[in-house]
């Protein structure tokens, strides 16, 4: 053990070693620079030598033999925080928790995500790789702060076109038994078939088992919300009742649409108009499989040219076995699902269908699956075969993307 190690550990136990007895160890006489140290360090129940009488002071130790060292005195109340920084690992190997150290080093934490994408469809195709880096940090015990920077970088137009958006940053808090959201993020209410986008807004939740919630903002993703003019309001229930998830909304927002890109990039917005969703739906798990089913119904029919309308309700079921999972290597999951949406009964869905939202909305089905090729290495394919609900178009799509998370 180095001179400065020893001297260091004494001083963090705050007390002499004149007053203890003599020194258990026959290489560390009397007179010797390291006498008093180890002397307290042994009466302490720190160090104990190697069981033959010796200190072994000119060994060389392991990390594991140091990292049981700084186990002892953490134990005795020494401040030691420099060292347990330094062994971290090995401790953790050891069960030891490092509570106060662990909350100082994790008050910010970094993470990311690379994913690539090709996507296939009557109407051509997309290529695209988007990079996303996630900064989490502590406020303090009540509150968090989240921000993602996101890169996307197009290669369908062979010019290799990238842009960098701050596309999340918003806090996280408790007030007066509330849970609190403020800023922007991405609002994937319920499934999602209803509302997954970015949005400018406010969110307070209540409850456990059984979940109220309120949203009120305005959408920021603009690729189905016209966010310089529209207003968005959610109100909700969710209720957990063993394997069975339950869920009730109602979905409020003007100026909804969908936007449209011509060769050069230029944006163009269709307006559909206001939209009043009511929203229920249920998932039941057993074993392996998820079976989730759901209804939305918005306040009007949709009228399209010549008269043409699509009924004001929809409605999406799926059948889900196992799933892959970034952390298990090897696991791996496959869906199937139909869904029938009127373009009045959403907002922005999750979907990579073809939504015809200015023709009435979609029906069809999908098929897909996922696999875990390494740890946090994930794949993902999904087939979807729709069609619109006003005109006789239809669009069949594959789906592919590639993960790294880090």
């Amino acid at each position: 053990m180095k001179k400065s190690l020893v001297l260091a550990m004494a001083m963090a136990l705050g007390v002499t070693a004149s007053a203890y007895a003599a020194n258990p160890f026959s290489d560390v006489p009397a007179g010797h620079w390291a006498y008093d140290s180890v002397n307290k360090l042994a009466a302490a129940g720190i160090v104990d030598g190697y069981g033959n009488g010796t200190f072994g002071g000119d060994r060389l130790m392991t990390r594991y033999e140091m990292a049981q060292i700084v186990a002892k005195a953490m134990a005795k109340g020494a401040n030691v925080d420099r060292l347990a920084a330094e062994f971290a690992d090995e401790l953790d190997s050891l069960g030891v928790r490092v509570a106060a150290l662990e909350k100082k080093s994790d008050n910010v934490k970094i993470t990311g995500e690379a994913r690539y994408h090709y996507k296939s469809s009557d109407y051509g195709y997309a290529s695209e790789l988007r990079s996303r880096l996630w900064v989490n940090g502590q406020v303090n015990d009540d509150w968090t702060y989240t921000a993602m920077l996101q890169n996307v970088q197009d290669f369908s137009n062979n010019a290799g076109d990238d842009n960098v958006k701050l596309n999340r940053a918003y806090v996280d808090g408790r007030v007066g038994g509330m849970d609190v959201r403020a800023g922007r993020w991405d609002e994937v209410t319920f499934t999602g078939n209803v509302l997954d986008s970015y949005i400018d807004a406010a969110k307070v939740s209540y409850g456990d088992k059984v979940k109220l919630f309120g949203i009120a903002g305005k959408g920021a993703s603009e690729d189905y919300l016209e966010s310089s003019h529209d207003r968005l309001y959610v109100v909700g229930a969710e209720a957990k009742i063993g394997a069975l998830d339950t869920y009730v909304g109602y979905f409020k927002a003007s100026n909804t649409g969908v936007a449209s890109y011509d060769d050069a990039g230029l944006r163009s917005f269709n307006v559909i108009g206001d939209k009043e969703i009511w929203n229920i739906g249920a998932a039941y798990s057993f074993g392996d499989f998820t079976l989730s089913g759901e209804y939305m119904v918005g306040d009007k029919d949709y009228k399209y040219a010549n008269d043409k309308k699509a009924s004001k309700d929809g409605w999406a079921a799926d059948l889900a076995w196992k799933g892959a999972e970034a952390s298990k290597p090897g696991s791996y999951g496959l869906h199937v699902g139909y869904f029938e949406q009127s373009a009045n009964a959403f907002i922005a869905p999750t979907t990579d269908a073809n939504t015809f939202a200015d023709q009435g909305g979609y029906k069809g089905w999908a098929v897909g699956g996922s696999y875990a090729f390494a740890k946090n290495i994930v794949g993902v394919v999904n087939y979807y075969d729709t069609e619109s609900k006003t005109t006789n178009e239809d669009d069949k799509v594959i789906f592919s993307e590639l993960y790294f998370t880090f």
